[in-house]
């Protein structure tokens, strides 16, 4: 009687290789994947600054974009500021109580607002807001062929297109993290004061005790950082939109999607150095 050898034995060497080798295949192409995208967008970057120096100064283009920037998230940022300023304080103003402690929130929710809640949930409303459409514009003049267009008059889409959104981001978001800084202090205040009776003076001696100008200047540079990031990747993924509606769709969300993702990434690393130095 002859015994057959079963397929599975002959083939199991090459299923085993699949299994091993597939998993570090794929491994290796998103990292490859990765490493082009970092690299192009510093590529990017660099284009960027080049044309921030150069002529033709879009002087008109940059008073647009600081109005769309700041002055039309201007309301959102009053109020997510007060929201955010009277919820920590009563999230703070409970645990304090315990301690019979309740003089200490201005401090902590200035402290709180200055380092690190101010400057992130700026640039996350930012991001939502003008972020998003600043992709959504330039991937739609990217799929109409629009920005072909400009470069077949000559017209640099970096200079025209990229540029003015960059600086006007520069300008206008750390204006607005100062803004939200302000209005949380108050709902901390009103919080504290109306809810847990703690006296004005002892508040805002407390807090002006507490906070050192170090702490501003710190949350100020990270809403400097986080502008350049937002703007900065919001135009580089209109600019590589393509496919026409679903394109412009798929442009807008992977653009707010990374720029979240590297603006908590950064936050990490500028918060280590700033705590080690």
């Amino acid at each position: 009687m002859v015994i057959g050898t079963h397929p599975m034995t002959e083939s199991s060497p090459l299923t085993l290789k699949f299994v091993v080798t597939r998993p570090v295949e794929i491994f290796g192409k998103r990292v490859l994947r990765l490493w082009h995208d970092v690299a192009g967008f510093f590529e990017f970057f660099r284009e960027v600054v080049r044309w921030t120096f150069r002529r033709p100064f879009r002087i008109g283009l940059l008073l647009q974009q600081l109005e769309f920037i700041g002055n039309q998230s201007l309301n959102i940022i009053l109020i997510s500021g007060f929201a955010v300023g009277a919820v920590f304080g009563l999230q703070i103003g409970a645990v304090f109580q315990v301690f019979r402690a309740e003089s200490l929130m201005g401090a902590a929710t200035g402290m709180a607002l200055c380092q690190e809640l101010a400057p992130l949930v700026t640039a996350i409303l930012i991001t939502g807001r003008a972020g998003s459409a600043m992709t959504a514009e330039i991937s739609t003049m990217k799929v109409n062929e629009q920005v072909d267009a400009m470069e077949a008059m000559a017209v640099d889409p970096v200079s025209y297109l990229v540029v003015p959104r960059v600086l006007a981001s520069l300008a206008m978001v750390p204006l607005l993290c100062a803004i939200f800084i302000f209005i949380g202090v108050l709902g901390s205040f009103a919080a504290g004061v109306l809810l847990f009776n703690i006296d004005e003076g002892q508040f805002i001696h407390k807090m002006v005790g507490f906070l050192q100008p170090r702490d501003l200047v710190r949350g100020l540079v990270k809403s400097f950082v986080f502008s350049v990031i937002m703007s900065s990747i919001a135009c580089r993924y209109g600019l590589k939109a393509s496919g026409g509606a679903k394109g412009v769709g798929i442009a807008t969300t992977n653009s707010v999607v990374v720029t979240l993702l590297a603006i908590l990434f950064v936050d990490v690393i500028i918060t280590y150095f700033q705590v080690v130095w």
